[in-house]
């Protein structure tokens, strides 16, 4: 996003953000959801890269943007938890990224595009034996 602003000093200047910027607060956003396991491979794939990833890159993972001046075409593939609404899950994501875009960036999400490309399982908690 490239914009120019004039504030009340008279400076000058442009404000970019950058692609990588936005497509980590929209795969952040997306998490924040209940029923959102977790961003883009399959859970083999995942692993097998996850391992030299760090907490950005692992963010931005299965997350594509397109980004103008003040909107953004965002794409997301994600993995939901067994037992979700899809659909639920879908509209949820769709509105919390679109909400975090606008908060953070100024961007409005013109168009987001979900694609579920897994289920992921939940490990069970042990019942407690203390009573």
């Amino acid at each position: 996003m490239v914009e120019e602003t004039k504030n009340d000093h008279g400076f000058i200047g442009n404000t970019i953000i950058g692609d990588d910027v936005v497509a980590s607060i929209a795969g952040m956003a997306a998490q924040e959801i209940e029923g959102v396991g977790s961003l883009g491979k399959s859970a083999v794939r995942r692993a097998l890269s996850g391992a030299f990833a760090d907490a950005a890159e692992k963010a931005r993972s299965g997350v594509a943007v397109e980004v103008g001046k003040r909107e953004c075409l965002v794409d997301l593939q994600l993995n939901v938890l067994y037992g979700y609404s899809i659909p639920n899950i879908i509209n949820e994501v769709r509105k919390k990224v679109a909400a975090r875009l606008l908060e953070f960036t100024g961007l409005v999400a013109k168009e987001i595009n979900v694609r579920v490309v897994g289920i992921d399982i939940q490990a069970k908690k042990p019942a407690s034996r203390v009573q």
